[in-house]
């Protein structure tokens, strides 16, 4: 086995890890890599961090070309499926939408994951504060805030302007953490020591009017959600107001769409089922929450890494919501499309 093959084997039990803890990334979200020999062996589009021991999931790329094509303003760069190394990809895999920013970054190892720990920092308005509180003077983290961009070309074009050589660490707003290195052991440990620094408080609190659940649901196309954690975020008016007040973070949008039903009194579930388009999250204020029939084992990771989230703001936190601009140029992307229909094929696998 060579030098990158063992590498490359560190990294998909390291992918794996971390697909496989829910407080890090959940179903198809996050990505990591590897740069060798010229090439970029990235997570493929749609698969599931998880299975990166038990599938192939990682997608060779021509590097170089891809960087040029990206300093271009080539629009190939956007799916970066021309920069496939074919005859190394036998499954026919299609590389993440991510690429182009794993490529702008030069770190040989790059991790981006989806942690609850950055995220709920990185959707307030005061991010940038409350991370350099945090962040600062931890030895072997150079560290950059980078604006919210839709994911692919225009997130990889804000790193570029916001890093420096040296930066090893991004904080996404309103998305998530990247964290790189020489290597998958410095990567990891740096990781380890960012996600640390980052932890914050956190309770769940059960709903006092918690119970009856399914006779609330019966003859409507939803149900309670399985994990009891998720139901947290019905057991309190803040957490109400968090998850109701508009979507946060990509992933949010992709798999539990951009409105979130609250179930007033006096209102029915099948109140909701019967609109033209039925929120896939209902929240029950004092009493639970409910999944639309649509929603699959992904999308209900989706609404546990929401409860994560809330249970980390504080109360009365400044939050900064995706725009309507920004979620119409989430759910309107052929490549995000292409990714949800992937891994609903794979939460169903």
């Amino acid at each position: 086995m060579t030098a990158a093959q063992t590498e490359l084997a560190r990294l998909r039990a390291l992918s794996a890890r971390l697909g496989e803890d829910v407080t890090r990334t959940q179903g198809a979200g996050g990505n990591t890599s590897l740069k060798a020999d010229g090439t970029m062996w990235i997570k493929a589009s749609g698969t599931w961090l998880a299975e990166a021991e038990r599938c192939d999931i990682m997608v060779p790329v021509d590097v170089e070309p891809l960087r040029e094509a990206f300093r271009d303003g080539d629009p190939r760069a956007e799916k970066a499926t021309d920069f496939v190394l074919t005859d190394r990809n036998p499954s026919g895999l299609r590389p993440s939408i991510e690429t182009s920013v794993h490529a702008v970054i030069d770190h040989p190892v790059v991790l981006h994951i989806h942690c609850v720990e950055t995220i709920a920092l990185a959707v307030r308005t005061d991010a940038r504060e409350e991370v350099a509180r945090r962040l600062s003077g931890i030895e072997g983290v150079d560290w950059a805030h980078v604006p919210y961009r839709r994911p692919g070309v225009p997130l990889g074009k804000a790193i570029v302007d916001a890093q420096t050589p040296g930066t090893n660490v991004h904080i996404l707003a309103n998305h998530g953490l990247v964290v790189s290195g020489t290597d998958v052991g410095e990567a990891e440990a740096r990781l380890e020591r960012v996600v640390a620094a980052l932890r914050q408080p956190t309770s769940f609190p059960a709903p006092e009017g918690v119970g009856g659940l399914d006779a609330l649901a019966a003859g409507s196309p939803y149900r309670p959600a399985s994990d009891p954690i998720i139901h947290s975020l019905a057991a309190s008016p803040w957490r109400v107001e968090i998850a109701s007040g508009g979507p946060m973070y990509p992933d949010h949008v992709i798999f539990l769409g951009s409105q979130t039903g609250v179930l007033s009194e006096g209102r029915s579930l099948s109140d909701f089922g019967s609109s033209t388009e039925p929120p896939k999250i209902v929240v029950a204020p004092g009493r639970g929450v409910f999944l639309h029939e649509s929603v699959d084992r992904g999308g209900e990771l989706m609404a546990r890494c929401l409860a994560e989230v809330a249970a980390r703001l504080p109360e009365g936190a400044p939050l900064r919501r995706l725009t309507g601009e920004e979620v119409h140029a989430l759910t309107n992307w052929e490549a995000e499309k292409y990714r949800q229909t992937l891994g609903r094929q794979a939460s169903n696998g």
